[in-house]
């Protein structure tokens, strides 16, 4: 397949009512309304394909840019071009779900992602914390070095109400991720989550809402769930 017949199968899968959805959460036109499920019949066709990835996300269209990092092939992906796909990516759903998940299969991924975490760009930022959530919830707790998470957590206790607001999210799903996907330092986490309190963020709207790690946390403890590792990264 090429990239005009993978955007028309994209295309002719595209709905409305999806993309409405993306719409609202910050997607851009060029975009068709692709549900992600959706998707698979197409990649068993390209397989993964690290050439056609690249011409896909430089469409700017959202389904296309999404179905890239499920054809990319992060090991073959450098620094560079981590660093250029985050910088077309306008909106988390790209950032925190594209970028950051591709960039999470690559053996640099802690490297780009502290870079982006210390970077002071607000998408950046929540793609590196992302991507180390992505990291804590597949990888063995033995390739984490335990005081290097422990001072993320200490960033994230002293400056995550000052952040910015999409990178609040990712900050305080980070809180949540050591706590649950991390057993050397879940009971850092607990009380990390516990200092932070609620975090509260502001809608596009002016509505608030508020984040509440230290609650997340302990559905996961009440279900067992402390440890949990998902086996891929990627759909």
């Amino acid at each position: 397949m090429n990239v005009e017949t993978v955007m028309q199968e994209l295309e002719a899968l595209g709905k409305e009512r999806t993309k409405k959805m993306y719409v609202s959460n910050g997607a851009q036109e060029p975009l068709f309304g692709v549900a992600t499920g959706e998707m698979k019949p197409i990649f068993r066709k390209t397989k993964i394909n690290q050439p056609l990835a690249e011409e896909l996300y430089a469409t700017g269209n959202y389904d296309a840019m999404y179905f890239a990092g499920i054809i990319a092939d992060p090991k073959a992906m450098t620094e560079a071009d981590f660093d250029r796909w985050i910088d077309e990516a306008y909106f988390f759903m790209l950032s925190d779900y594209v970028v950051a998940v591709t960039l999470a299969e690559a053996d640099i991924a802690q490297a780009v992602a502290d870079k982006w975490i210390a970077s002071g760009d607000e998408l950046r930022m929540s793609a590196g914390w992302s991507c180390y959530c992505w990291l804590l919830g597949n990888r063995a707790d033995s390739e984490f070095a335990e005081t290097k998470l422990s001072k993320l957590l200490d960033v994230v206790q002293r400056t995550i109400h000052d952040a910015p607001e999409r990178t609040k999210y990712a900050m305080n799903n980070f809180i949540y991720t050591v706590g649950t996907s991390y057993k050397p330092l879940h009971e850092r986490a607990v009380e990390t989550a516990a200092a932070v309190g609620l975090v509260e963020v502001e809608g596009d709207k002016k509505k608030s809402k508020f984040l509440n790690a230290s609650e997340r946390i302990q559905k996961d403890v009440d279900k067992g769930r402390i440890g949990f590792k998902r086996k891929h990264v990627r759909c």
